[in-house]
């Protein structure tokens, strides 16, 4: 038997006199916090024990405790006392992040995590998986949908760590009763050519040609900032893109661009000219920045786009100071704050002409491969999921297509033979 009565002695002393009640001699312990105690050897050999205030609860206990030494799936029922927000520090130190990420993850867990989950202890979270789906609904009509999923898969990626380590013997996040936000995944708007003349326009003269790059090459915004004079190629008329300057705890970095696919893209006459015009009224100016970390090695470029002091462009500096005074000046609609950090300026943003050339490219023929190879996608398919709605239809294609037969041959309206009644 591993359920004891702990108010009881189990081998009494001959003479001791039994207690009235219970016709049993009493503890030392008789009266005194819960009565019933498991005792068990762990996984380990050591001697472990619990105590219950019912019996049932202990018997149910000793079953269970049983049960998965014999599995092979027990667990230190103590293990994970730890509270989640000390959990997630320690797995924050340990994840394979680059500096931006960390402090990126960090400050999501601070400001949306932490507040509701934070003081939990780990094992309650993992045995109530209601807690999770509670501070899930609390987000939802706050943030977009696909920002709490973000949110969603760092407090999994927390317990999945804790469940490696056996703090625990289950992951909350995916019981039954966790359900993220559902993905209402809206179609994208590309904007009209109208749009990014006014937009180049409205913008200072010395970020002016950052449309050029982003409508004429689909760069991101990050890889704009990174663009060197060494990187544009006018005689083979293509632009090599290496590089994206970063933002890691406010500071600036030079990286690869995303994913660390380095690509080449096809430099249109318009915008050859358009970065002639630019490199004459503001040369190259040497920038200086470590490599993928701030403690990495300082690598050097003649960069495209620089500030009056001769520095590389901040993204923020940019997006506020910048980008979105022009927005309001070329009436075109500024960006919600969705997720209480800084305006993201995706939906028209600067990641708005990246979406333009898609546009274009698609709406010229070209192939979803040959896009995703410019726009510098893993997976062609990603791409396609992305902009099928912007492909020409069956129907017009095939129109096209006829038309461009016929008309190589010089058919015209007037010039077709019209059959007469008689054939």
């Amino acid at each position: 038997m591993t359920v004891y009565d702990r108010w009881h002695k189990s081998r009494p002393k001959a003479g001791e006199k039994a207690c009235s009640e219970h016709k049993r001699v009493p503890s030392t312990d008789h009266g005194r916090g819960e009565r019933w105690q498991v005792r068990w050897r762990d996984d380990r050999g050591e001697q472990r024990k619990r105590n219950f205030d019912k019996r049932a609860a202990a018997e149910a206990f000793d079953a269970k405790i049983k049960h998965d030494l014999s599995l092979g799936t027990y667990v230190d029922p103590n293990a994970g006392r730890v509270t989640f927000r000390e959990r997630a520090e320690e797995w924050l130190k340990s994840a394979p992040f680059d500096e931006a990420v960390h402090d990126q993850v960090a400050m999501r867990l601070r400001k949306h995590i932490y507040p509701v989950l934070g003081h939990h202890e780990v094992r309650v979270l993992a045995n109530r998986p209601s807690l999770v789906q509670a501070w899930l609904r609390g987000l939802q009509g706050k943030l977009a949908p696909s920002y709490v999923k973000v949110l969603l898969a760092h407090v999994s990626a927390v317990f999945a760590a804790a469940l490696d380590d056996g703090l625990i013997a289950k992951n909350p996040c995916k019981a039954s009763v966790v359900r993220p936000p559902a993905l209402v995944k809206e179609k994208i708007k590309p904007w009209k050519l109208e749009w990014v003349e006014r937009m180049r326009k409205e913008l200072a003269p010395r970020y002016s040609a950052m449309v050029d790059v982003g409508a004429g090459l689909g760069l991101r915004q990050g890889e704009i900032l990174g663009l060197s004079v060494d990187d544009i190629d006018f005689l083979r008329r293509v632009v090599h893109v290496r590089r994206q300057v970063k933002i890691a705890r406010n500071k600036q970095l030079f990286a690869p661009p995303k994913g660390g696919k380095t690509r080449d893209v096809p430099l249109p006459d318009t915008v050859a000219l358009r970065l002639s015009v630019h490199l004459a009224a503001f040369p190259p100016v040497e920038v200086t920045l470590p490599w993928v970390e701030l403690a990495g090695k300082p690598v050097s470029h003649r960069l495209v786009f620089t500030t009056p002091n001769g520095r590389a462009v901040h993204r923020e500096y940019l997006n506020e100071r910048q980008w979105r005074p022009a927005l309001e000046r070329a009436g075109i609609e500024v960006p919600p704050n969705e997720d209480g950090q800084r305006r993201s300026y995706r939906e028209n943003g600067m990641h708005a002409l990246r979406h333009f050339y898609a546009s274009v490219l698609l709406d010229g023929g070209e192939s979803i491969k040959a896009l995703s190879e410019y726009l510098g996608h893993h997976d062609p398919g990603f791409t396609l999921r992305t902009y099928t709605h912007l492909m020409p239809s069956s129907e017009d294609r095939t129109r096209k297509a006829v038309d461009s037969a016929l008309g190589a041959h010089g058919a015209s309206p007037s010039a077709l033979d019209v059959p007469s009644a008689d054939d």
